[in-house]
């Protein structure tokens, strides 16, 4: 199990070492008022004026000194904690991208991108602080209060009567701010959600016009997340106050006990002006301490989330392979495969089919028939709920995680392109040739118009691929599942911007260049599937009719309905 301790661990000695020069620094600190007080009491009454400028210039010296280790100390701190946090953003990021589907869905991307961002800033916040002034403050305290009490420990009771309340004080607010900041980070999560939906689907609230609408939606999280914030910010907000109070009531009652002392003789002027020094820098210490406190809440809530994530376990499992495939064998199998994303309503029931290597599966059913899910499933996106499913005669689960997203070239129905060139978004950081980006552009009709742009393969593309057509951009990511030579090619509902001659000629290319390769093709439309060796038809789930083409336009009423529907009858080639 992974803890923040666990990525301050290679950082223990420089952090011992920031540790130590603040000690010291802040030792150095408080030998200030006690010469002060000597220089007041013996040097300036009996001493020569050159004890006046020695003293004087070794509280100077005293003074720079503490100066200078508190600059290095807090740099130390400043790149630790930047150390950490980057250490931990990287393996936080890395852990989403191993989640399974369930886990993904389970934690929603808007929580996990929240949780990278600012749970992880609000992690490094606190390890900054907690170096630099977790033990500046305590030994400010701790050493103020000793001292005071060898120089006068009646004055010194005064003020340390004020520590219980303000103890107490922060004990109650501790225990209600770590939830506190718990349902804040929830409420951003919700927030970040919207304006990542938004985002995304801007051109289609643009076309229908439901800017109103989404900035309602929006106002709604803000307000939540704000009157949230208010919540904490009220709860959160009464220690600084209080402490103030207590500490000004303290240095009051100081003051008067002070007075009544040195008027009666108890107590002389220069142990008072020392006195109050000290009184001071327990009261900027207690400040720091009640700072530290607000931020360890956030602190606490914040890597409870962080580790939450990274300490989930890998749900992707390897059983042991229990042969090996001859010739014979089916290259896909389902065997009653079912599944449910959430353990109510079955999603798949009972799927069985076979592929034998090289031949071609088309699924086609309404939106909703579960076409996406099966794909997920052959994907192990998802683990089947019951049934079998195979390749080349050994289960799934035998295979490990490289192994099976080795076999698969994927253009989903919402893939995506980011901002590089053309030939990178093809490649997508394999070591892929160019004249296998080339290749692949051709098999997906993609070639021609890349062609036509005047900078060709190196074409920068915009984020999402925004300065291309739908069409185009289609073309590109089934160019990017064709160029790895996939053992499986995966398309599911990828063709859907293309005309009826490009999806033609794709479907063409695909069987003259791909004679080799197992071809699974998710589609609306007939004529994306009607060449395939197997069809498909699904319906709430279940496979309703399956076979070739020709064989349901006679058996199949709903599959010659939408092939009627489409293409009136006819066979399109």
């Amino acid at each position: 199990m992974k803890g923040i301790s666990y990525y301050a661990k290679p950082y223990r000695w420089q952090m011992t070492f920031g540790f130590l020069i603040k000690f010291f620094a802040t030792v150095v600190e408080l030998l200030l008022p006690m010469l002060l007080a000597y220089m007041l009491d013996s040097v300036i009454a009996t001493g020569t004026l050159g004890d006046i400028i020695f003293y004087g210039a070794l509280m100077i010296v005293f003074a720079v000194v503490a100066c200078v280790m508190n600059v290095i100390a807090n740099r130390k701190a400043a790149w630790v904690s930047t150390q950490i946090s980057r250490n931990i953003r990287s393996d936080l990021f890395e852990k989403t991208l191993y989640l399974s589907a369930r886990q993904t869905d389970k934690f929603t991307v808007a929580s996990l991108e929240s949780r990278i961002t600012s749970d992880t800033y609000n992690v490094h916040s606190f390890i900054n602080i907690i170096q630099r002034m977790g033990v500046r403050a305590p030994i400010l305290l701790v050493g103020g209060i000793s001292i005071a009490l060898v120089m006068d420990a009646s004055l010194s009771l005064v003020m340390i009567a004020t520590l219980p309340f303000i103890f107490v004080v922060t004990f109650l607010i501790r225990k209600k701010g770590i939830p506190l900041y718990s349902k804040v980070q929830n409420s951003i999560d919700g927030m970040v959600r919207v304006v990542r939906e938004d985002a995304q689907g801007i051109r289609v609230i643009k076309a229908l016009s439901k800017n109103e609408y989404e900035n309602k939606r929006f106002e709604r999280k803000n307000e939540e997340l704000s009157s949230d914030e208010r919540r904490v910010g009220v709860i959160m907000g009464i220690p600084g106050p209080v402490m103030t109070l207590l500490m000004n009531l303290g240095i009051c009652a100081t003051l008067l006990f002070c007075a009544n002392r040195v008027s009666n003789g108890l107590s002389s002027a220069t142990t008072v002006i020392a006195f109050m020094q000290y009184f001071t820098q327990i009261t900027m210490a207690l400040m720091a301490i009640s700072r530290i406190f607000v931020m360890y809440t956030k602190f606490a809530a914040s890597s409870k989330r962080v580790v939450e994530v990274i300490n989930a376990p890998d749900e992707f499992f390897v059983t042991e392979n229990a042969g090996a495939c001859d010739e014979k064998c089916a290259h896909i199998c389902f065997e009653n495969v079912s599944f449910s994303y959430h353990g109510k309503k079955e999603n798949l029931k009972n799927i069985s089919f076979s592929l034998r290597k090289g031949e071609s599966l088309g699924i086609i059913g309404a939106t909703g028939s579960g076409k996406s899910t099966l794909i997920k499933l052959l994907l192990r996106f998802y683990e089947a709920d019951g049934g079998k499913i195979s390749i080349n005669d050994r289960p799934i689960t035998t295979y490990t995680r490289d192994e099976l997203a080795g076999m698969f070239g994927v253009a989903l129905q919402n893939d995506f392109l980011f901002a590089d060139t053309i030939s990178e978004n093809i490649k997508f950081g394999r070591d892929i040739s160019e004249e296998d980006v080339i290749r692949a552009a051709k098999i997906a009709q993609a070639h021609t118009f890349i062609s036509e742009i005047p900078d060709g393969y190196s074409h920068v593309l915009a984020p999402g691929g925004k300065n291309l057509s739908g069409g185009q951009r289609q073309r590109l990511l089934i160019a990017r599942a064709i160029a790895g030579r996939p053992e499986i090619l995966i398309l599911d509902d990828s063709s859907s911007a293309l005309d009826y001659k490009t999806d033609a000629n794709l479907r063409s290319a695909l069987r003259k260049e791909l004679s080799g390769t197992t071809v699974i093709t998710v589609a609306q439309r007939v004529s994306s599937v009607m060449s395939s060796d197997l069809i498909l038809v699904l319906d709430g789930g279940e496979v309703i009719a399956s076979g070739t083409h020709e064989e349901l336009l006679s058996a199949s009423l709903e599959y010659k309905e939408i092939s009627d529907s489409q293409m009136g009858g006819a066979i399109i080639e």
